[in-house]
């Protein structure tokens, strides 16, 4: 359904709160605030959305994929190890270390992630090529998946004795 002019309220283009920093401390040392369409009504069918992440020192975005945008991130605050892998058969690190002010881009659906590398907090913000870019949180999927892969079949694939990756799968069951 696309938002018809006529039909919206100003406050349908309009989200207030990415100035607020968010939560850091669970286990990742980091808050992710992701505005979606439901919150910007306005954001429907235009193709773009945004993120703001506060990290604490050595937070962490771990690796995942948009399977639906390409992201450009900008440093407003810290110091932010970034990276993306290429595509098969290279798989090619792609990393940098950000400081405020400095942009990155990560490519349209490769799997990258961030690292608060400094010694204070860090912030940075996110425009997406989607009003719903997906998140695939690679961890997650593969290890937490419902029901969960066979530990053997991952075994294999990660080439590491069973009782690996049955710890690996225990924090997600």
């Amino acid at each position: 359904m696309k938002t018809r002019p006529q039909a919206s309220d100003p406050d349908h283009f309009l989200f207030r709160g990415l100035n607020i920093p968010g939560n850091t401390s669970n286990p990742l040392g980091s808050f992710i605030n992701r505005p979606t369409v439901l919150q910007i009504p306005g954001l429907n069918t235009l193709g773009i959305s945004t993120v703001r992440v506060d990290y604490r020192p050595g937070g962490v975005v771990p690796p995942h994929r948009h399977p639906r945008a390409s992201e450009i991130l900008t440093v407003l605050e810290g110091t932010v190890l970034v990276g993306f892998v290429t595509s098969d058969p290279e798989n090619r690190l792609i990393s940098k270390v950000l400081h405020k002010g400095d942009v990155f881009v990560f490519p349209f659906g490769l799997v990258h992630f961030q690292q608060n590398v400094g010694q204070g907090n860090a912030v940075t913000i996110a425009f997406l090529s989607s009003q719903n870019p997906g998140v695939i949180a690679i961890a997650n999927a593969v290890f937490g998946s419902d029901p969960p892969i066979n530990a053997d079949v991952l075994a294999k694939a990660f080439q590491v004795d069973k009782s690996i990756i049955n710890k690996l799968q225990a924090p997600y069951n």
